[in-house]
């Protein structure tokens, strides 16, 4: 199933895309047990799909005029880890830099805790002037947890997982090089804004796509970035050095996720102007008025345009 959360006549709401055209609105469902908004829905998640899928089986409902929406953002995030999983990415922007790879690299997959109450859909991304600053997008998957877990092993970590979405981890470069140097990580140079969208995707809609095993479960899936309709970044999910299944894990030992926890993947190969700029010896950053278009196959294009506060 492909869920989303939207505004239709005013009214937020949520609902599951049946087609390119029509919407079912789950809260507007009569006589049926689910709740008023995505965030809940996930708390019972599995219950809920199965129930849902029921109901669209018997196909006596109406429907919304896909057209006649304006997509809102997804959830809203209990937290934000964002990993390091493109192993072509890090290299590519140390080797650039006259680096050696690090070896840690290799031991285990790593992350940082961003602002989960920064977290937005598509649309516009409203800056102040000083996060212009070598302004940057980053092409990026994500997955949203479903259910409580602790100390989950890799083998089993799919069954803590929603679907996957859309991740555009917004980077101001200029503020986060100087904080990175203090080394506690990126701060506010990320802090103002990461979009996610446009739909939450199960894994049975993917499902064709899959590679490995269940413990290192990855999917052949392109992933292109677009800047004002020219194509700039082009990978594929199955190169992700670490898979969500071991993120999962690492993310989990010793601690708790919940639902509507969201993980990102980290950046693709490509997959933003940084790595851009370092490999090609240019000097491109995104301005006020651009378009920025991330698609992956499967998920959809979330799609942002980024306007000047001040």
């Amino acid at each position: 199933m492909k869920l989303l959360t939207y505004f239709y006549d005013n009214v937020k709401s949520y609902g599951c895309l049946l087609d390119d055209y029509n919407i079912l609105d789950i809260p507007s469902l009569k006589n049926t047990p689910f709740p008023n908004n995505l965030n809940e829905f996930l708390i019972d998640f599995n219950e809920n799909i199965t129930n849902l899928s029921k109901v669209i089986k018997l196909n006596k409902f109406n429907t919304i005029d896909f057209s006649k929406i304006k997509i809102d953002t997804l959830i809203k995030p209990n937290s934000f880890r964002d990993f390091y999983a493109f192993r072509r990415h890090v290299e590519a922007g140390r080797k650039s830099r006259g680096l050696d790879m690090i070896r840690e690299y290799d031991e285990f997959p790593v992350f940082y805790f961003s602002n989960h109450s920064s977290v937005v859909g598509p649309g516009d991304i409203c800056l102040f002037r000083e996060q212009f600053n070598k302004l940057d997008f980053e092409l990026e998957i994500a997955i949203i947890i479903s259910k409580f877990g602790e100390n989950i092993k890799a083998k089993d970590a799919y069954k803590y997982v929603a679907g996957f979405t859309i991740l555009n981890d917004w980077s101001s470069r200029q503020v986060q090089m100087k904080e990175m140097k203090l080394n506690l990580g990126p701060a506010k140079g990320k802090d103002f804004a990461s979009s996610i969208g446009p739909y939450l995707v199960t894994l049975d809609e993917i499902s064709d796509k899959s590679i490995g095993k269940i413990e290192d479960l990855r999917y052949d899936l392109d992933m292109k970035a677009y800047l004002n309709d020219s194509l700039v970044s082009n990978d594929n999910f199955k190169n992700i050095t670490w898979s969500f299944p071991e993120m999962i894990e690492r993310a989990s030992y010793g601690t708790k996720l919940f639902p509507g926890d969201l993980i990102g993947s980290g950046t693709c190969a490509t997959g933003c102007l940084l790595e851009i700029n370092q490999t090609n010896k240019t000097n491109i950053w995104l301005k006020n008025g651009d378009n920025i278009k991330l698609s992956i196959e499967g998920l959809g294009t979330l799609e942002s345009t980024i306007k000047s506060i001040d």
